[in-house]
């Protein structure tokens, strides 16, 4: 009877290494894990933050682009009134 109950404790004992081995394998993988979602959340902090710098310098390029097409169109109307001006020398030669 004691050998079965010594074989039983042993039994267990080995079980119990086993599941700590396990347990200590989990713990690990779980670190790795954490330290693999804390980069991509850094990541992430900076990808939001480029983003949003992208988003100012595109309102800012949007509003350059109105002002050169303003600028443009009057440079259409001045040149214009330029040819206008040179036809009416010509004729007047």
């Amino acid at each position: 009877m004691e050998k079965q109950i010594l074989d039983i404790l042993k039994t267990l004992k080995s079980d119990v290494d086993s599941m700590k081995s396990d347990i200590s394998s989990i713990k690990e993988t779980q670190n790795e894990h954490t330290q693999l979602l804390r980069a991509l959340e850094h990541k992430t902090d900076v990808i939001s933050a480029e983003q949003m710098n992208l988003k100012h310098e595109v309102a800012e390029i949007k509003g350059d682009v109105k002002s050169i097409r303003k600028d443009l169109g009057n440079v259409e109307l001045i040149t214009a009134s330029n040819w206008s001006d040179i036809v009416k020398l010509k004729a007047v030669k």
